[in-house]
């Protein structure tokens, strides 16, 4: 079984290529994508999962197929899951994207 899916990264990718300071890394068996140092943003099998910080955490999680990301066995606060159906369209991924940049850009950069 494939670690991500590729078509996700893909699509991150070209949601992200024109912001500054964007690294690609291999991490917890998937696909992310670091902003200013921070992680914000990845693919973890078909799963998006997105960096939301603690303020926003809550309010992302009331959202439609969103889940605690517990990979570890443990929620990691501040970190989400997006089931595939809730980022079927670029739109809709986008707006998770756009919810990370806001929490990572606001960080001092590492």
């Amino acid at each position: 079984m494939m670690a991500y899916d590729e078509g996700v990264a893909q699509r991150l990718r070209e949601i992200l290529e024109d912001h500054p300071e964007v690294v690609e890394k291999k991490m917890f068996g998937g696909f992310v994508l670091m902003v200013y140092g921070h992680m914000s943003c990845g693919v973890l099998d078909e799963y998006l999962m997105v960096r939301v910080g603690p303020e926003q955490y809550r309010q992302a999680l009331a959202l439609p197929h969103s889940r605690e990301m517990d990979f570890t066995g443990k929620p990691l606060t501040g970190f989400i899951y997006v089931d595939p159906e809730g980022f079927d369209s670029d739109q809709a991924m986008a707006s998770w994207v756009n919810m990370s940049l806001d929490f990572v850009t606001a960080l001092p950069p590492k």
